[in-house]
């Protein structure tokens, strides 16, 4: 299809949603030969066959799966990655690829800086802006990335070809690459992303604790549904996240704290202009976001 020469052997260590869909995009564009998948849940990895998101699977990380790699794909939630490089570490091959798909990218290069000094030239930090509340192999889908963002936080002593090739990869599965310090990604995405689904999982945790929480349930329609939908999103998942990210997250808690604030003020004072100004300026802003987006 391309100059882009072919992947003899992925690694896929994780096969869920964001690292199956890449892997079926590269085989459906004949990138890739051989997908080796490795994930702790065995069942997990038989659906995988099963969808031929890959082509051999093992719960281990071993010689057979990692050794021969040409690109290891590191799809775990973010707390396992360190762990995760640990492991692969003396197995990997000297010319290999090592990059991943996690949320925080100080977390990611801070890993492998730790675990893979050596690789680390060769080390590529990136994150699709693509996602679902769904997880496992089941959710691995054709087409997830066209027209998405995916985001490369280069670091000192970066390799240009890894980086390039990693690019290249993610731009063929139809993903647009930006370039992006890791410190100002992970302040980006804990305003656009973290945060979000923390507001989503206290809401739903604060109907959950209500009495009257049945009738609640009873009652909701689609206004709740839309709001919590990514507090359907995997607990294991976003923990991590928010615990690698937390720095950010807590100054954007407190800020979050005090616009409920200003707005518990307008209701206590009946101030009817101060919330229709309030309602209108974030109705502006999302409705100026979404026609950006249609474009």
């Amino acid at each position: 299809m391309s100059a882009i020469e072919p992947i003899r052997q992925l690694t896929l260590i994780g096969v869920g949603l964001i690292g199956g869909s890449f892997a079926l995009d590269l085989k459906r564009l004949g990138l890739v030969r051989h997908v080796a998948g490795v994930d702790t849940d065995a069942a997990n990895l038989e659906r995988a066959l099963e969808r031929r998101v890959i082509d051999s699977a093992s719960c281990d990380i071993s010689a057979a799966n990692v050794g021969e790699a040409e690109l290891v794909l590191i799809a775990t939630p973010v707390a396992a990655l360190a762990a995760v490089c640990r492991a692969a570490a003396p197995l990997l091959r000297a010319d290999a690829i090592v990059s991943d798909v996690g949320s925080t990218k100080q977390s990611a290069l801070a890993a492998f800086a730790e675990h893979l000094p050596q690789h680390l030239p060769r080390c590529v930090a990136a994150h699709p802006i693509a996602g679902s509340d769904r997880h496992g192999a089941l959710a691995a889908q054709f087409g997830l990335y066209r027209n998405k963002k995916l985001v490369i936080c280069p670091h000192e002593g970066q390799q240009p070809a890894a980086a390039g090739r990693i690019a290249a990869l993610w731009q063929a599965v139809g993903a647009q690459v930006h370039r992006m310090d890791a410190a100002e990604h992970d302040a980006v995405f804990a305003a656009v992303s973290h945060l979000p689904h923390l507001l989503a999982f206290a809401y739903v945790g604060q109907i959950r604790e209500h009495p009257d929480v049945q009738t609640f349930l009873d009652f909701a329609a689609s206004g709740f549904r839309d709001f919590t939908r990514i507090a359907s999103s995997h607990p294991a998942v976003w923990r991590d996240i928010a615990l690698a990210n937390r720095g950010f997250l807590q100054q954007l808690a407190a800020a979050q704290r005090a616009q409920l604030e200003r707005l518990e003020t307008m209701l206590q004072n009946g101030d009817a202009d101060g919330l229709y100004r309030y309602f209108a300026a974030a109705k502006q802003t999302r409705d100026e976001w979404l026609d950006k987006q249609d474009g």
